[in-house]
């Protein structure tokens, strides 16, 4: 299964003249988790909802090497940021960019998640676990800094969450709990987590 999952991701990276393959935890703590990229299975259930269509503009929290923005913004022709902390992996995803055949909808910020404020054509932002609850607070003052500033709607999209993350988003009075998206049954073992939880602004 493991080598059928590789060859749809080799798939993916070809057809979309990028690099994005593998886990990197060289700079990650306790705050910043390993860049580990969303499986294109995921991406593609994601982009056949309808949730993301070209006149969104998608935000991708924790970008890495930018498989997300670059798959997106190619399936559902949104414009998409990506926003990345660690400057060698953010490197990576600008010179994806000079190969990549969705380029023209993509731009990346090499910042601090917790500083970065979301520009006001955002209306989805996306995140898979890319820091500790800590900044994802912060982010959240950011999200909603924008929010007030310029009122539209917004989705918050979250693969894989943990439980402290859904404890926490479920207290946060502006945000409710839209929707979510399966996606256990695209891997071998049943994982509870393995969903991507849809929250609106």
């Amino acid at each position: 299964m493991k080598e059928k999952e590789d060859i749809r991701e080799n798939k993916w990276d070809k057809l979309l003249k990028i690099h994005t393959m593998g886990r990197d935890d060289s700079n990650a703590d306790q705050y910043h988790y390993p860049y580990e990229p969303t499986p294109y299975s995921v991406l593609e259930r994601l982009a056949n909802t309808g949730i993301i269509r070209k006149n969104n503009t998608l935000l991708d929290y924790g970008c890495g090497k930018g498989r997300v923005d670059f798959f997106l913004s190619y399936q559902t022709r949104c414009k998409s940021v990506g926003v990345e902390y660690d400057e060698r992996i953010y490197n990576k995803a600008v010179e994806n960019k000079e190969s990549a055949i969705s380029t023209g909808r993509v731009s990346f910020k090499a910042e601090n998640a917790e500083y970065f404020a979301v520009p006001k054509e955002v209306d989805r932002i996306y995140f898979f676990n890319p820091f500790s609850l800590e900044i994802l607070q912060k982010v959240m003052h950011k999200i909603l800094e924008s929010y007030y500033e310029n009122p539209r709607e917004m989705k918050l999209l979250f693969y894989y969450p943990s439980n402290e993350y859904i404890a926490y988003l479920m207290t946060v009075n502006e945000l409710m709990f839209a929707d979510e998206i399966d996606c256990r049954d695209l891997f071998q073992k049943n994982d509870s987590r393995e969903k991507i939880v849809i929250f609106e602004l």
